[in-house]
């Protein structure tokens, strides 16, 4: 078999080798593109006609012989031995939430849910809302949120109250939530911040949780040698949602 020189004829047709009967599967492949084509000297004649290589035949042509070869050993064990790898287990799925205290309750809700965590401030108290979940309004940048209290929310008001005594490190706060577009402002005797835990940290919560907090609870978790109440977020909105009706 007779084979043009690509260099000499500067036709890129006559670059590609005919395969017969016999002809090695892993010959190699005459890129003629990198030689008189557009990546090469741009002689090939067969540029007026095609433009660019990669609208050659000659370069289809070519894309068929690799993928026709036979895998090579070396690409056979290669991938061989990728498949036979012990499957790498991924890590558990993680929980950020935000830690705090009202009275000796020790809770948690959802990092997502709130957007800041504000220092205490002045209330403006509303007509004939003494005993209810609301508190008041107060002004947080500008804006007048509504204040509830989340002990009465959650039936915690019959705790025992927390010890007089605190540390010059604890400060009361108030909690700046946002859900589904509607933002509340929750007071709190203490934050501990933003905590991570894996997912399978999470148990189910006692039985002896009251009736309301059981409602919003999604478990409990360890920290510190305390128990913490985790709160389900969309179950506690409902809930505040339904008392403010």
């Amino acid at each position: 078999m007779t084979h043009h020189n690509p260099y000499s004829s500067g036709n890129a047709a006559a670059s590609l080798p005919v395969a017969t009967k016999g002809t090695s599967a892993l010959a190699p492949v005459h890129d003629c593109w990198n030689t008189i084509g557009v990546a090469g000297n741009g002689s090939c004649r067969e540029l007026v006609r095609h433009i660019h290589c990669r609208n050659c035949p000659v370069h289809s042509a070519a894309a068929v012989q690799l993928l026709d070869r036979p895998l090579s050993p070396e690409y056979r064990r290669e991938w061989t031995e990728h498949f036979a790898r012990e499957k790498t287990l991924t890590t558990p799925a993680r929980v950020s939430v935000v830690i705090f205290r009202i009275g000796l309750e020790w809770l948690s809700l959802r990092t997502q849910v709130f957007q800041e965590i504000a220092e205490r401030r002045a209330m403006h108290s509303l007509p004939h809302r003494r005993r209810g979940i609301v508190i008041g309004l107060v002004n947080v940048r500008g804006e007048l949120l509504i204040c509830a209290a989340l002990d009465r929310l959650l039936g915690l008001e019959s705790a025992v109250p927390a010890p007089r005594f605190r540390s010059r490190t604890v400060f009361d706060r108030l909690l700046v939530s946002d859900w589904k577009g509607n933002r509340f402002a929750f007071p709190v005797d203490e934050v501990q911040g933003v905590h991570r835990l894996n997912q399978e940290d999470i148990r189910e919560a006692p039985s002896t949780v009251a009736r309301s907090a059981s409602r919003c609870s999604s478990g409990v978790f360890r920290w510190r040698d305390r128990t913490i109440g985790l709160l389900d977020s969309a179950s506690l909105f409902e809930l505040l949602n339904n008392n403010l009706s």
